[in-house]
């Protein structure tokens, strides 16, 4: 018990306020209302498309699926469009806008600012690099998912090992290896854009812009699993995040080991944002934005922050989604969207609330 008070004197002592029970249910109240708009906005999103469905056929449809009703009386155009394109579609861009921002909320906590975003230590770099792989030479990469997962998870792991020095691994140089090996891979994929033809360098700019297009429910069932596992582990760990944010001195002080917490929460950030990007390309601001949202609203503590930035990417890549399969006939890549939407966000931050963010 007295170990559990001075931790939580001292994060009091850093404006953690609601550690000590002080407006935790107000909290709570505010998450559960992000959850419902979270589900309002599926809802929204699944009406909208370029075929003009009823909205008593949507959920009519949907409804037959949940409770395992006779699909036979659906119409199979309606069931094709509805239950096989738009439903898991937009259950991919909650799980891929909330596996980056989870990962954003984790490495800001970890490296200790605002400014960082999951593909630091060049995930997004690596997995381009493996994507271009297996678009370049299909018969050897014969899938792009499990080669741009694969080369994104390397990415990390060289920047960690080429931080690592003496048996620790300081944050300036982590963030500075993730950055040198985050070039190497840049170069890596300008390489295989210069070497490969027409239709490979279409695809492989295609896949770099970022994009739902191609969503399935098998998608579904894979990153599913990861990214809830994931989320569950790291909201667990939200306390330890908590105390890592301090600082290794203080940490250490409260007789929890920085470099094993600091590599499993790095580790699970980095797994499910690499098996993100590998399902949808890169989309960028979304682990950078949806975090300082979060703790606008909610305050520093990441036992909320982590849950709240998950349903806010979330909502986030809803809305740019649908933006981009409904603004024009012809569909805009996704990360188009996000990073026209996020950069006035982030300017609005950086001019009227820099004391919020950086404070």
């Amino acid at each position: 018990m007295t170990e559990i008070a001075s931790i939580k004197k001292i994060l009091e002592s850093l404006g953690y306020e609601d550690v000590a029970g002080f407006s935790e249910y107000k909290k709570i109240i505010i998450l559960i209302v992000i959850a419902g708009i979270l589900f309002v906005s599926a809802l929204v999103a699944v009406v909208m498309g370029a075929y003009e469905i009823s909205i008593q056929n949507v959920y009519t449809t949907i409804l037959t699926h949940l409770t395992f009703g006779d699909t036979s009386n659906i119409e199979k155009l309606h069931n094709t469009i509805i239950w096989d394109i738009r439903v898991p579609r937009i259950l991919l861009t909650i799980f891929v806008g909330g596996a980056l921002a989870i990962a954003g909320a984790v490495f800001q906590g970890v490296f200790r600012n605002p400014l960082v975003e999951p593909y630091i230590l060049g995930v997004s770099s690596g997995a381009a690099f493996g994507a271009a792989l297996g678009i370049v030479f299909p018969a050897i990469f014969f899938s792009i998912q499990l080669s741009a997962f694969a080369f994104g998870a390397l990415a990390v792991a060289m920047a960690y090992t080429l931080a690592r020095v003496r048996g620790e691994t300081p944050i300036v140089t982590l963030i500075l290896a993730g950055v040198i090996i985050g070039s190497i891979f840049s170069a890596l994929v300008s390489l295989l854009k210069y070497i490969s033809d027409d239709t490979a360098l279409r695809e492989i700019v295609f896949w770099l812009m970022g994009g739902f297009y191609y969503a399935t429910w098998n998608d579904i069932w894979m990153i599913a699993p990861i990214v809830t596992v994931g989320f569950l582990i790291l909201w667990a760990l939200g306390w330890k995040l908590n105390i890592l944010s301090m600082g290794d001195d203080e940490a250490r002080t409260l007789g929890v080991n920085p470099e094993r917490y600091k590599f499993i929460v790095v580790a699970i950030a980095t797994a499910i944002t690499a098996f993100a990007v590998s399902l949808v390309g890169i989309i960028a601001w979304v682990g950078l934005m949806m975090p300082h949202a979060s703790r606008m609203i909610l305050g520093p503590d990441n036992r909320f922050i982590i849950p709240a930035s998950m349903m806010m990417g979330g909502i986030y890549l809803i809305i740019c989604d649908t933006l981009a399969r409904t603004l024009t006939t012809s569909e805009i890549p996704v990360g188009i969207i996000a990073s026209i939407l996020g950069a006035p966000y982030l300017c609005y931050l950086l001019r009227h609330k820099g004391r919020v963010i950086f404070g």
